[in-house]
């Protein structure tokens, strides 16, 4: 068979070679997507979003001081680990608020678009049709990047403002902090994020010919066994049709004295 040519089902070679790339990029999309909402859970979780900085002379009791969304957290000279719950909401500065609502909302953003994308996956059955599937994929596509962007903001927000206040002269040098670990990884899930919701939005954009019938198409023995059935009753059709349509004197093979009367 010549690259183009078509195999017999309405799909050609290379048709088939989009679909399968195609298919391979939405895999790859969805666990970028994958990897991105199990890291911005993992960073709305971790209490280390500022740490203490070893600058100047520190508290002597407290090797380092941890504080995160939910809890504040400090290791002690002794080897003991003690964390603190943030119980009141009112009384924290407004980015640590606007980071934990911005937070919540991008894993839950993210955990929607992901049921969507399970559905909007080409290599999956269930999903409906090829519209669905292709409106699916867009708007999980969607989610992954609102979520992404949701995911951005806070952790920008808050390195801003942890950046500001250790760069402040009359704030005290046992009382300055540096980003933690847990700020890298809200931007790294971030960016996992928009690369996967940009991958879902660009594979289903466009009007697609071939690969998208080729899932609702049967295998080849099937459709000849179908094509040989409705041959077959089409013929009995139309033998019945031809009986159904010769005149009473046709159907006669004997004499009636009617006949003759």
């Amino acid at each position: 068979m010549q690259p183009g040519e078509d195999d017999g089902r309405g799909v050609s070679n290379t048709d088939l070679k989009r679909s399968m790339a195609s298919t391979g990029m939405q895999i790859f999309g969805f666990v970028l997507a994958l990897l991105g909402i199990m890291g911005a859970t993992l960073a709305t979780l971790l209490p280390n979003w500022k740490v203490s900085a070893d600058v100047g002379s520190n508290i002597i009791t407290a090797i380092s001081q941890m504080q995160g969304l939910w809890m504040d957290c400090t290791w002690y000279s002794t080897g003991m680990f003690s964390c603190t719950l943030k119980y009141s909401v009112l009384s924290l500065p407004a980015y640590l608020q606007t980071a934990r609502t911005t937070m919540v909302l991008c894993c839950v953003l993210a955990a929607m678009g992901l049921c969507l994308a399970s559905l909007g996956l080409k290599c999956t059955r269930w999903g409906g049709g090829r519209r669905s599937k292709r409106h699916a994929a867009i708007a999980s596509g969607g989610c992954f990047v609102a979520a992404g962007f949701l995911c951005l903001v806070p952790a920008s927000w808050f390195t801003k403002e942890v950046i500001t206040s250790f760069l402040d002269s009359s704030v005290p040098e046992s009382n300055k902090f540096e980003p933690g670990g847990a700020v890298y990884v809200a931007f790294v899930s971030a960016g996992f994020l928009f690369v996967g919701g940009s991958i879902f939005c660009m594979s289903c954009s466009g009007k697609r010919h071939g690969p998208q019938d080729l899932i609702l198409l049967p295998p080849p023995d099937k459709l000849l066994l179908q094509q040989q059935q409705q041959q077959l009753l089409q013929q009995q059709q139309e033998l019945q049709h031809q009986y159904c349509s010769l005149s009473p004197l046709d159907n006669k093979t004997g004499y009636s004295l009617q006949d003759y009367v």
